[in-house]
C-alpha cells in the first residue's frame, strides 16, 4: 500500500500464481535451469519469511537473486533499505517494473561470490545498523554463499534464507545425527542455526524436484568455541567427517601428515581432551572438536 496524490493505492503482490505468469508473460521470460530459478508463487510464505528476519524499519536488508521482485517486495515494505544481487540482466526491465512503487530499493548486477561485501555493506547501508541477509538462494550455490557470508565476519546481524531442505537439515543439525557433519559445525560456529519453516515444493514456479527449508543464522558475538588455531581446527574437522563410518581414532591417524607414525601420539591427545578412541566423528560436540583441535596442535604443527 503507498499513498499516490492522498489516494491509498493497494499494491498487488508479485508472488501469486496469476501474477506471476503474468509478468512472464508480459516480458517473454524464460527460466535458466542453470541459475536455479525457481519463483514463490505464495505471498504468505514470504511474508512468514520477513516475520522471521525480524525486520524493522531501521534494517537494511541484503537479498541475493530477487527474481521478479517477489520477496523483494515484502523486504521493502518492512525494512528500510533492500539492496539486491542479481546476475542475469534479462530481469532487470521486470524488476524496474515490479518494484516501481519503492523508493528503497537498489539492484546491483553482481554476482555475490565476487562482490566485495566489505565494502559494499559499509557503503550501502552506511546509516544502518542492523543488517540482515533475507534470500531464496539459488540450490546449486546455497554452501558456498552461507560460507562467504560468515567466514568475510560482515557487519550483519545473521541471514534468514530458503534453500534445499536436505542442506537446511545439514546445517542445523546436532551431534549423533545422520546430518551432522563438517557443515553443521561449519556454520554452527559462527552462528546459532535453526530450521524454522519447511516450504513444499508446490510453491514454486517451476517445481523445484525436492521440498525447501527456511533457515535462521543469527551471529553469534564470538565463535562457539575458542580455539588455537581456526585453520588447524577446521583441518581436524574435515578430516573426523572424511570416512564416517570409520572411528575418530582411524580417520586422524589415515588423515593428518605422518599420522601412522604419531598414532601413539594421537591417542595420547584423544585421551588428554577425554575422547574415546572408537568413537566417531559425528558423536563430537564443537567443542570437543576444540579441545581436540588444540590438544592435537603441539603435535603436528611442525608438519
Amino acid at each position: 500500500m503507498r499513498l499516490t496524490g492522498g489516494k491509498v493505492i493497494v499494491q498487488k503482490d508479485i508472488a501469486t500464481p496469476i501474477r506471476t505468469k503474468e509478468i512472464l508473460n508480459k516480458y517473454g521470460f524464460s527460466f535458466k535451469k542453470s541459475l536455479g530459478q525457481n519463483f514463490l508463487i505464495d505471498p504468505n510464505i514470504l511474508r512468514n519469511i520477513t516475520k522471521f528476519a525480524g525486520l524493522t524499519k531501521e534494517t537494511g536488508a541484503i537479498e541475493i537473486g530477487p527474481g521478479i521482485g517477489a520477496l523483494t517486495e515484502h523486504l521493502a515494505r518492512e525494512s528500510k533499505k533492500v539492496v539486491a544481487f542479481e546476475i542475469d540482466g534479462r530481469l532487470f526491465p521486470i524488476l524496474e517494473d515490479t518494484l516501481s512503487p519503492y523508493d528503497n530499493v537498489e539492484i546491483l548486477h553482481q554476482d555475490i561470490l565476487e562482490a566485495n561485501l566489505q565494502e559494499i555493506i559499509p557503503e550501502k547501508f552506511s546509516t544502518i545498523q542492523d543488517v540482515m541477509v533475507v534470500a531464496n538462494l539459488p540450490y546449486y550455490v546455497t554452501t558456498p554463499i552461507i560460507l562467504k557470508l560468515l567466514e568475510n565476519n560482515l557487519p550483519i546481524r545473521g541471514m534468514v534464507v530458503m534453500l534445499q531442505k536436505e542442506v537446511a537439515d545439514r546445517i542445523a543439525a546436532k551431534p549423533g545425527t545422520k546430518d551432522y557433519g563438517s557443515l553443521s559445525i561449519a556454520i554452527q560456529y559462527y552462528t546459532t542455526a535453526e530450521t524454522v519453516m519447511i516450504v513444499p515444493k508446490t510453491v514454486f514456479m517451476p517445481q523445484p524436484n525436492v521440498d525447501s527449508a527456511v533457515i535462521r543464522l543469527i551471529k553469534r558475538e564470538q565463535p562457539a568455541v575458542e580455539v588455537l588455531d581456526e585453520s588447524f581446527f577446521f583441518h581436524i574437522i574435515r578430516i573426523s567427517f572424511s570416512q564416517r563410518r570409520k572411528t575418530i581414532l582411524n580417520n586422524l591417524t589415515n588423515g593428518l601428515e605422518k599420522g601412522k607414525e604419531k598414532k601413539e601420539d594421537i591417542l595420547k591427545a584423544l585421551n588428554v581432551a577425554g575422547i574415546d578412541p572408537s568413537r566417531r566423528g559425528e558423536t563430537l560436540s564443537i567443542q570437543e572438536f576444540g579441545l581436540l583441535s588444540d590438544t592435537l596442535l603441539p603435535i603436528f604443527s611442525g608438519n
